[in-house]
């Protein structure tokens, strides 16, 4: 990516962010970027067009930063431990674009479709490492698709909850707790008593 269009989408997430999808407007992130509106209009003909950037290119950062810590590790649910360190890194470092993509992951216009269909494709890719981790013994077969769903929703709230609370937690804690309920559950054993 250019440093003119990266300029551009990161100041299109402030304004975004700021003042909502319908409240954005081409004039406000130009003037957040610092470019004229034909250099805007040069590297994208709206405001869904930066969307949907955005949005692929979050989604590419995320997996390639995944891909990139996971790369020389062999076991499988230390590389589950990564995927969610990695997407909570993401909700630390880049509020906004959270804030944004949360604000529109509901509704029936064609951004919000698309934007949908890029986390359904992203829980796809969740579902392949759970996979590797019951092929391997690691977890116990079960329906990989709702277990992927599972572990997004799980991670996605956190991110509601950083935006609500500003809350800064030790982030390897918070991937212990996680993976500790996920795999071993939130019952107490109760011992039998003869």
């Amino acid at each position: 990516m250019n440093n003119t269009k990266r300029t551009i989408s990161e100041s299109a997430i402030k304004v975004f962010s700021k003042n909502g999808y319908n409240g954005a407007t081409m004039d406000a992130i130009a003037a957040d970027a610092g470019v004229a509106k034909g250099t805007l209009y040069y590297h994208f003909k709206s405001k869904e067009e930066i969307f949907k950037y955005i949005v692929q290119e979050g989604m590419n950062v995320l997996k390639g930063k995944i891909e990139s810590d996971s790369k020389d590790v062999s076991d499988s649910l230390e590389k589950i431990r990564i995927l969610c360190r990695v997407q909570w890194g993401l909700i630390y470092e880049s509020r906004d674009f959270i804030k944004v993509i949360m604000s529109q992951i509901w509704g029936q216009e064609a951004r919000q479709l698309e934007l949908r269909e890029c986390i359904k494709s992203y829980i796809v890719y969740i579902q392949n490492y759970l996979k590797e981790a019951v092929d391997d013994g690691s977890i116990k077969k079960c329906n990989l698709s709702f277990l992927s769903y599972t572990l997004f929703g799980t991670v996605c709230s956190v991110a509601v909850y950083e935006l609500m609370n500003e809350d800064k937690k030790d982030l390897d804690d918070m991937i212990e707790s996680l993976m500790n309920y996920i795999l071993n559950g939130i019952k107490v054993e109760k011992e039998n008593k003869i």
